[in-house]
């Protein structure tokens, strides 16, 4: 019988004080609140401040807990939490932690994320496909930038190796959702088809296993192992750069799988025409399947990202900080996400809420912000974006409406934001002259005062670069 077991928890919390800095303890261990204890089924409840604790908990020190509750509590002791959501309305909800840890296992911790080796292929069924279970199809957020992909990437999971999307090459710059989209993909495929042979794989731990394997003259067992994969998801691939002998065996696996119709997606940070140690029987093998671009997400997208995480989550953050956050992480769900887990951090910290002054502050920080001034190529940029035109139809004599008014826009904007005279501001916008930039900056101010929805576009576009004034 487990006598008083808050003072068992007590004790847990006193051996973790003498494990980590008191800083750490501060801040992750010390609001832990006993809720109770189940001898029966051996469960341990907890009550923690938010999603975001909860989550670094289970992300950073489950051995450290699990070896504490096994010293105080006794072994096989599940430990759930009780998720404090909405502070104010005392609304809270339950999750599971995970498993309890083999405390006599091998280094006290057991492994959940090894690197296959050549041992997995005796059991397939034991086979752990190494996705992040968090990146789903239903946390991916769709918007006008990776929509295709997207959609394409979910028929793919739906129909493994049955679609004409195989191989699926997906493109784009880091930070734009390239990990997430290729984990739901197995994520979903692996829901659908529990038996099937689903495993993702970083290029650089593909590299590391074959060169372990040349090393221990067993290159005929890692090819025969990953001959044996349905659906081979491998991520940055573009950093094979020299690595030739990893990507003629790569070849070699890849073609295997590829006959058998087995499902095979990429991801890298550029074309494949732009990686120079892609062969060219490779580049056919692709352009048999579909290469899709996935580009950084709009001001828009960020919204709907960040207002998506506080939803689940259950965050409480200001309309006007999200919109800050969104139009200052330059496209980069990274960025949203560190500002987001930033912003958490100081606020558990410090006790305190979250609004613009602490955003700035963490934004500063944790963004890397240009901080170099404006000039009309940037203006013109960030206007033509805005509204979808080329600048060369903006350089041209065309009278279009839609034209002339972007050409007006970008003329009042580097009049604002730049020290440049009429005359050379006029010359960098389709060589015009003074009279027509004096006469724009007129029309635009103007308009401003009469036409609500005119200026809220001018806003959202200076915002995009408010941090370069």
């Amino acid at each position: 019988m487990v006598n008083n077991p808050k003072a068992l928890w007590d004790n847990c919390l006193n051996l973790i004080k003498e494990l980590v800095t008191e800083q750490q303890f501060k801040t992750w261990f010390a609001p832990i609140v006993f809720e109770q204890y189940n001898e029966d089924s051996r469960t341990l409840l907890v009550q923690v401040p938010s999603r975001y604790v909860y989550e670094y908990l289970e992300q950073y020190y489950v051995a450290l807990l699990d070896k504490v509750l096994h010293r105080c509590f006794g072994t096989n002791v599940q430990l759930n939490y009780r998720i404090v959501v909405d502070k104010k309305n005392k609304i809270t909800v339950d999750e599971e932690g995970s498993e309890p840890v083999n405390i006599n296992s091998v280094g006290g911790v057991t492994t959940t994320n090894k690197a296959p080796s050549t041992l997995d292929s005796a059991v397939p069924q034991d086979l752990n496909p190494q996705l992040d279970i968090h990146k789903t199809f239903q946390s991916y957020i769709e918007g006008d930038s990776n929509k295709l992909p997207r959609t394409v990437g979910l028929s793919i999971a739906e129909h493994p190796g049955k679609s004409t999307f195989n191989p699926f090459f997906i493109y784009g710059p880091s930070g734009c959702g390239k990990t997430h989209l290729i984990n739901a993909i197995g994520v979903r495929c692996k829901e659908m088809y529990p038996h099937k042979r689903v495993l993702y794989v970083s290029a650089r731990l593909f590299q590391v296993q074959f060169t372990d394997a040349s090393r221990k003259n067993t290159i005929n067992d890692f090819i025969n192992f990953y001959q044996t994969i349905d659906v081979l998801i491998v991520d940055d691939v573009q950093e094979w750069a020299t690595a030739e002998k990893t990507v003629a065996t790569f070849f070699y696996i890849f073609d295997h799988l590829f006959r058998l119709g087995k499902q095979i997606i990429l991801a890298s940070d550029r074309p494949p025409v732009d990686l120079g140690w892609l062969h060219e029987r490779m580049l056919t093998r692709f352009s048999c399947g579909l290469i899709a671009e996935l580009e950084k997400p709009n001001a828009q997208l960020c919204v709907d990202i960040l207002n998506a995480k506080c939803r689940r989550d259950g965050l409480k953050i200001p309309a006007d900080v999200i919109q800050f956050i969104a139009e200052t992480a330059n496209g980069s769900v990274r960025d949203l996400e560190g500002v987001i887990n930033s912003l958490l951090a100081y606020s558990v910290v410090y006790n305190s809420d979250i609004d613009m002054r602490l955003a700035e502050r963490v934004v500063k920080r944790a963004v890397k912000i240009d901080n170099k001034p404006l000039t009309v190529d940037d203006i013109l940029e960030k206007v033509c974006n805005h509204y979808n035109v080329s600048q060369q139809n903006v350089f041209s004599k065309s009278r279009k409406r839609d034209f002339v008014m972007v050409r007006q826009i970008s003329m009042y904007l580097a009049q604002k934001y730049t020290k440049m005279p009429a005359s050379r501001i006029g010359q960098l916008i389709g060589g015009r002259d003074h009279s027509t930039v004096i006469h724009s900056c007129s029309t635009v101010e103007q308009r401003l005062k009469i036409d609500k929805a005119f200026s809220a576009e001018l806003s959202s576009i200076e915002n995009s670069f408010k941090l370069k004034k």
